[in-house]
């Protein structure tokens, strides 16, 4: 099946568009920088009452203070949740409180690392990326189904594109290269995204997942490392700066997969430009990931198999 997007609006879309939130209550991971920060930012102007999933304290509180400077009044807090521990993951479904989740936008993610391990043995970026992303979705589950029409965001990344997706080297038990392994985590979101949207047709169940794709955006997570050497540090910001667009552009396709009233479950928001890397926000169509369904069905497996969570519709169970 070959790719295509929905026809460009005559207006590109952006975050002014987004229509009142008040009422819904919305978790964004990773909301102390970059998109995360932005799309928890516009939540919050537009109405939400918008909880800052970070894990770490003194950053989230920073972010916490710079939003409410930005946005007087704005309905926010701060809860820690570490996304490479799933005891961290567990702690905060349990401690929710609120009466129901409207919306989790799953945007947190690390991006090439040296070959590290979370604190349950797994590749970073692998049990991080998707993994701690699983786990969180299937804990708060049962606060998700208590909302009238609950929606999960999963951000993924224009790199998605280009991996070479192994299953049996998603642990990096053979060999480990940070920009693939990067590549297949984020692969791995968009199977999850699309095979959580199929499980909520199958069960009958209002939850509507969708996935979205910030494209190149100049968030400073690689420019700014110090992981890498001087040639890097001198040569890689000044190609970002030429490609990349700012965070705030890079967040749109974040917000309108989270707040566009009428966008059906399964959606794939992207820019619309070539790979993804820039352009008007847009649903596209056809993506060949999306329907490789037999993939998706045995990521699903494998990581209910690793994390002990199952989707069930009282809830996410530990086995």
């Amino acid at each position: 099946m070959t790719s295509s997007t929905s026809a460009p609006s005559a207006t590109p879309w952006t975050e002014e568009q987004i229509p009142d939130q008040r009422g819904r209550v919305a978790v964004v991971t990773g909301a102390n920088a970059g998109i995360g920060y932005v799309t928890a930012r516009e939540l919050a102007r537009h109405g939400a009452h918008t909880v800052l999933a970070c894990r770490d304290r003194s950053r989230g509180e920073a972010a916490l203070a710079r939003l409410r400077d930005e946005v007087p009044g704005a309905r926010v807090e701060l809860r820690l949740v570490d996304l490479a521990d799933l005891g961290s993951v567990r702690a905060f479904a349990d401690g929710w409180d609120h009466d129901r989740l409207d919306l989790l936008v799953n945007n947190a993610g690390i991006v090439m690392p040296p070959l590290t391990r979370t604190a349950d043995g797994f590749e970073a970026q692998f049990g991080v990326n998707h993994l701690g992303t699983y786990a969180l979705t299937g804990r708060l589950l049962p606060h998700l189904l208590r909302a009238d029409t609950p929606r999960v965001v999963t951000v993924s990344s224009e790199s998605q594109l280009t991996a070479s997706f192994d299953l049996a080297n998603l642990n990096a038990e053979r060999r480990y290269r940070p920009s693939s392994a990067y590549a297949q985590s984020k692969r791995a979101n968009v199977y999850f995204s699309a095979q959580l949207h199929r499980w909520a047709l199958a069960q009958g169940v209002p939850l509507r997942s969708v996935i979205a794709i910030p494209g190149m955006t100049d968030t400073g997570v690689i420019t700014k490392s110090t992981r890498y050497g001087a040639l890097w540090r001198a040569v890689v910001p000044r190609l970002v700066g030429l490609v990349a667009k700012p965070v705030v552009e890079g967040a749109r396709p974040s917000l309108y997969a989270a707040t566009v009233p009428d966008l059906p479950g399964g959606s794939y928001v992207a820019p619309s430009g070539p790979l993804q890397i820039r352009g008007a926000t847009t649903v596209h169509r056809g993506r060949r990931t999306v329907y490789d369904e037999a993939t998706a069905v045995a990521l699903w497996n494998l990581s209910e198999r690793l994390t002990k969570v199952r989707y069930e519709l009282s809830g996410a169970r530990p086995d």
